[in-house]
């Protein structure tokens, strides 16, 4: 008793001379320099660990965070202790390793064979996930509120020095209380940004302890192997069980520390401490101790589960209920009642918050089609559809909002339907068990089932039993199931009116990403050049027109260049078709050389051209003319697509935008090119030339 005593006086005098920190500086220095002897080591790792404990006990029982204002300091030195003892261990374990596990000490030989079991597998598993803990669970956290406490706790200045000026003034307050409080504000503000920096050392601590740990690994098999002849495996166990057992040794300490961290800054100023507030706060309420009873002795029941374990917490969460029921009746019975309030009206006023936002893309299923999305019932919709917008995200070049999936009892059992922005764009019904056998075109049978329409593309199909799927695809079907036939539908969907989807807030993250990798682009293309709305408008059109916007870099130059000389959207995207013309022919034909095309009639072409300026660009076309335009693009684009070969009309710039809208819900598969949109490495092949009977006698139409 009498050491204790001398010992702590000793400390005490060392504390008043002001040496305490120079000494703990100058340790951790000789730590680092001077090779340490295995058992300093065991003294010192001991002494970390009793440390953090310490350091996690007093946070527990602060009552104010303020009353333990020198945590971050603390904070700081126990990690550069820790870091130093790192260092100290290292040394020894790269030098003595080779002598066995008990080279480093006892406190690294204890936690190498008895925490882990003398397993360095189960070591390195157990360390990474201590350090998965701390850094991304606890620091992470801790970081996050560290900030915006700190953010707050100075935006809140000004209003309490006005509040304690106020308090003053009005006499509430002396000027000593006045003083007193604007020194603890001052503190406070101090403590909280001092924090959020000393957050930032346990989260690099914990990066410090992965490097070393595999530094360690690495370097003490090179050690071991070629300067101590030692086997691999021998080296391995030696070096592996030393270097995890330093790093437990280490990280144990920074999970307290990290921990006692995230206490004392999510503590809220109070007259307890924090078991004090745990036992108020979180047992006040004896329902919830009655409700959990009640479901453990239902679960206690159930045969095969741990009867005794979970009926023994029931009868002592129900007895822990009627205990604080009857202290709570009892202090309500000492209090005298007050005259009840009358009831408040309910309000019957409208808010915001009534006003659902309409989803973006929507599926609405019959009851008899719930199964299919119920995981549960083993519905396999939703990963398909987690799938389709995967997909078309990536093609597409934006990220493809949620489908919000909901039965709708007002639809038909076996319908579906799919809505965008609450308008349905598409609807079909299907038979979950049965297989959609497509017609492509060209079949050698009939099958025997219901006949309908496949839904995406509006082809002749078959729904069939699964047990004709053989033959179906022996005739030349295509056989799918009912959760692809949804899918293939979405998808299309999707595709079609993917430029109604894509909106400013998308723009902006698109554009956002791009500012990563090209900042000085973003910021010459907008709001300078162009606005965003502009932008915005330019990316539908392409969408609309069928054209990815995947390569965002190439459009955000175009626009930029000739941002400056229009700002009409329909010009800004030809020119970006311009620059994208050889992502769009391969699109359109792959890699051949060779482009197939439909062309116009020279007089035909005159002639649109006439139109189109009497018109300032509108579609004013004679409906017979237009009605043959319109009949010989087709047969030209089934004569093409009978060869297997794609469809292209191939017209001037200043027609192709209103071709585009002509030909894209009637003749889908027909992409209308701009002479200037073919790349110079590709060659042009005439294979038909529509209008040469077809303009006989025509006349531009005026306004």
């Amino acid at each position: 008793m009498a050491e204790q005593t001398a010992f702590l006086q000793s400390l005490r005098n060392v504390s008043r001379t002001g040496l305490g920190a120079p000494l703990l500086m100058m340790m951790m220095m000789a730590m680092i320099i001077i090779p340490m002897a295995p058992f300093a080591l065991d003294v010192m790792f001991t002494f970390n660990i009793s440390l953090a404990l310490v350091i996690l006990l007093v946070t527990v029982y602060t009552k104010r965070p303020l009353d333990f204002a020198m945590f971050p300091t603390v904070l700081l030195v126990t990690t550069l202790l820790r870091l130093a003892l790192n260092v100290a261990s290292t040394r020894v374990v790269l030098l003595k390793g080779h002598a066995g596990t008990d080279a480093a000490g006892q406190v690294i030989k204890a936690f190498g064979d008895f925490v882990v079991g003398g397993n360095y597998a189960v070591g390195l598993v157990v360390f990474l996930i201590l350090v998965i803990i701390n850094f991304v669970v606890i620091t992470k956290g801790a970081t996050r509120i560290s900030e915006v406490s700190a953010r707050f706790t100075l935006d809140a200045m000004p209003g309490k020095q006005m509040a304690i000026d106020a308090d003053l003034n009005a006499g509430l307050i002396d000027q000593d209380e006045a003083r007193r409080r604007r020194t603890e504000i001052s503190a406070e503000a101090e403590f909280y940004g001092s924090m959020d920096g000393a957050s930032k050392f346990v989260r690099g601590d914990a990066v410090a302890g992965i490097l070393i740990l595999f530094i360690n690994i690495i370097g003490g098999l090179l050690i071991g192997i070629l300067q101590h002849n030692l086997g691999f495996a021998q080296a391995a166990r030696n070096y592996t069980l030393l270097t995890i057992g330093d790093g437990l040794v280490a990280q144990i300490p920074a999970l307290l520390l990290s921990t006692a961290a995230g206490i004392i800054i999510t503590r809220v100023s109070s007259s307890q401490d924090m078991g004090q507030q745990v036992l108020q706060q979180l047992f006040n309420n004896p329902r919830s101790l009655g409700v959990t009873a009640a479901i453990l002795g239902i679960m206690g029941v159930i045969p095969g589960m741990p009867n005794v374990a979970f009926l023994t917490l029931a009868i002592i969460c129900g007895a822990g209920a009627y205990w604080i029921n009857q202290a709570q009746r009892k202090r309500e019975a000492a209090v005298p009642t007050e005259e009840e309030a009358p009831p408040r009206p309910e309000s019957t006023e409208l808010s915001w918050d009534d006003v659902q936002p309409l989803d973006s893309v929507g599926l609405e299923v019959g009851y008899r089609l719930i199964p299919m999305v119920d995981k549960q019932q083993g519905g396999e919709l939703m990963p398909r559809i987690r799938g389709v917008r995967k997909k078309l995200s990536q093609e597409l070049g934006f990220l493809i909002p949620a489908v919000h999936i909901r039965d709708n009892l007002d639809l038909k059992p076996n319908t579906y339907r799919v809505t965008l922005l609450g308008v349905t764009v598409g609807e079909a019904t299907i038979y979950p068990e049965r297989d959609l056998a497509i017609n492509p075109g060209q079949v050698f049978g009939v099958l025997q089932g219901i006949e309908t329409r496949d839904p995406a593309f509006g082809l002749e199909a078959v729904w069939i039993e699964p047990a004709q799927r053989d033959q179906a695809q022996t005739f030349g079907y295509t056989v799918v199931d009912s959760n692809t036939v949804i899918a293939t539908h979405l998808s299309q969907v999707i595709k079609t009116h993917a430029h109604e989807l894509l909106g400013h807030e998308e723009v902006q993250h698109i554009l956002d990403q791009l500012a990563k990798s090209a900042p000085k682009l973003v910021e010459n293309l907008t709001p300078d050049t162009l606005s965003l709305g502009v932008i915005v408008k330019v990316l539908q059109n392409l969408l609309e027109e069928g054209v990815a916007i995947r390569d965002i870099r190439t459009i955000a130059e175009s626009l930029a260049e000739h941002g400056g000389r229009s700002q009409e959207p329909d010009v800004l995207t030809a020119s970006v078709r311009v620059s994208l013309g050889r992502s769009i022919t391969q699109q359109i034909n792959g890699m051949a050389v060779e482009l197939p095309v439909i062309t116009l009639d020279p007089t035909l072409e005159q002639l649109l051209h006439q139109t189109m300026q009497a018109s300032d660009g509108g579609a004013g076309l004679e409906p017979g003319l237009a009605e043959r335009i319109h009949s010989s693009l087709f047969e030209a684009s089934q004569a093409q697509e009978q060869a297997g070969m794609p469809a292209v009309l191939l017209v001037s710039a200043f027609l192709r935008p209103m071709l585009t809208r002509f030909v894209r819900h009637t003749i889908p598969t027909l992409h209308v090119l701009s002479y200037n949109e073919i790349p110079s490495d590709k060659q042009i092949k005439i294979v038909a030339t529509v209008g040469q009977q077809n303009v006989v006698n025509a006349k531009p139409r005026g306004r």
